[in-house]
């Protein structure tokens, strides 16, 4: 079973009762990191952040990884990432926005995973990030950050729509929307 050492590991996927993944998918700025700490904190599950993983497994981070080494080499790791999480049960995974376009990475876990999509519009997720957003990759290749964002959504709006359930983040301040997700997670 892996070790991710950004995080506690979760349980043997083949573990009796373990339970599911709950993966947090959705655009940059709409909380899958920030809420997905706070909700395996909640659950009392592992959590996984897919960037912070691959940062520490490339020795560089993710603006680095794509200046040196290409946005492949990024997709082809968190594909390596997503084939490990087969592996384990019961955590709560944040993978990057566009990880959900990948070809097939869905189906890797899902079944059984649980997958819940963080609705934001663009403008609120830009305003979120604050300056972050300088630092992200596909965000920092110049125009309006929330244009691109906008872009990225319609692009990927189909792929989000995949999720067994979405949850409008915008509603929610921090600890109610622990609180919606975690209601999700065990009904």
């Amino acid at each position: 079973m892996p070790t991710f050492l950004t995080s506690p590991g979760g349980l043997a996927a083949d573990a009796p009762g373990a339970p599911r993944n709950v993966i947090l998918v959705g655009l940059s700025g709409a909380g899958k990191s920030s809420a997905g700490k706070a909700l395996a904190d909640e659950l009392g599950r592992g959590f996984l952040d897919f960037d912070e993983e691959i940062e520490r497994r490339a020795g560089m981070s993710i603006p680095a990884l794509f200046a040196e080494r290409g946005e492949g080499t990024f997709r082809q790791m968190e594909k390596e990432l997503t084939t490990e999480c087969q592996e384990v049960a019961g955590m709560v995974l944040a993978p990057g926005g566009g990880w959900i376009t990948g070809v097939g990475l869905l189906e890797l876990l899902r079944p059984p995973a649980q997958v819940i999509w963080l609705k934001v519009r663009p403008e609120t997720a830009v305003r979120r990030m604050g300056e972050a957003r300088i630092v992200r990759p596909l965000l920092s290749r110049g125009g309006n950050p929330a244009t691109v964002l906008e872009r990225m959504l319609k692009e990927r709006e189909a792929a989000y729509g995949k999720a067994d359930v979405s949850v409008n983040t915008e509603m929610y301040d921090m600890q109610r929307l622990v609180q919606r997700l975690k209601d999700v997670v065990t009904s």
